[in-house]
């Protein structure tokens, strides 16, 4: 399928995916928990049924929150779910943070999701790249390009908007769910990743995430934090005493100094982490 998109007036319906994936052969997902994976796992199990597994990688990038999220997904579907450990701080490249870090990332997860689909003897190995995702430079793409994954919402034509209009139509749970991205993703590029570092980060976005903030990241860079929430959650997290609670919480995690982002998360365009 690789990366080549429908035009977006010819878009490709969900009949047409399904047809495609039921042509294809046994397939694996990678499924993250998010909707755009848990789609392509709602589509291949429409197309191919048992010869379909979807499969989450967990390792200290990966907020358990993420993997419980893909387990319930996959069990609202009925397709096979397994989860896999896989520890990308084994490689030296991916531990110095380099703005090319998931490329690196990539190539670790795709061998372990290549080997299971070899031992299970798939056709398919499939993701939920989705077009939107192609109109920015991701180095994990062409990681996930050279392991040879396919990409069906991006073959379909289908952006995130689409991808969340069939998700809901399909009654996928997390249609409407926040993005997300790995941990490490929080961490300024050329600052070193480490488990205990990432351990903070999932503490500290846990803690604000239990006080009922849907998107939160805590983004860090030379010792500091800054806190960002859906920008119509800001006036909330800024409220006291919740305000003074948080940068707290946050600082009793050995970050400092804390601060609120006032503008949120940059929903039209992703920011650098802190500075």
């Amino acid at each position: 399928m690789g990366t080549v998109l429908a035009p977006r007036s010819a878009l490709r319906s969900a009949d047409a995916l399904v047809r495609r994936l039921a042509e294809g052969g046994g397939a694996l997902v990678a499924l993250s928990g998010g909707v755009d994976s848990s789609l392509v796992a709602s589509l291949a199990w429409e197309a191919l049924g048992r010869r379909s597994v979807a499969v989450t990688l967990a390792g200290p990038a990966v907020a358990p929150p993420e993997v419980a999220r893909a387990g319930r997904v996959a069990r609202s579907i009925g397709i096979e779910h397994v989860v896999l450990s896989v520890d990308p701080l084994s490689n030296a490249e991916y531990r110095a943070n380099p703005p090319n870090r998931c490329y690196f990332c990539r190539s670790i997860e795709t061998s372990v999701l290549r080997g299971e689909g070899e031992r299970r003897e798939v056709a398919q190995y499939l993701d939920g790249i989705q077009g939107d995702d192609l109109a920015v430079e991701r180095p994990g793409l062409r990681a996930m390009d050279a392991a040879g994954f396919d990409h069906p919402l991006a073959w379909a034509g289908w952006g995130k908007a689409e991808v969340r209009r069939v998700a809901r139509a399909r009654g996928l749970e997390n249609w409407d769910e926040p993005s997300d991205a790995c941990l490490a993703s929080r961490i300024a590029h050329g600052e070193p990743i480490s488990r205990e570092l990432l351990d903070r980060i999932a503490a500290g976005e846990a803690w604000i995430r239990a006080r009922g903030f849907r998107r939160v990241r805590v983004r860090v860079s030379a010792g500091a934090a800054r806190i960002e929430v859906d920008p119509f959650d800001v006036p909330r997290l800024t409220t006291e005493p919740l305000a003074s609670q948080v940068v707290q919480a946050i600082e009793g995690l050995g970050f400092a100094p804390v601060r609120i982002d006032p503008l949120g998360y940059p929903v039209a365009a992703r920011r650098p982490a802190a500075r």
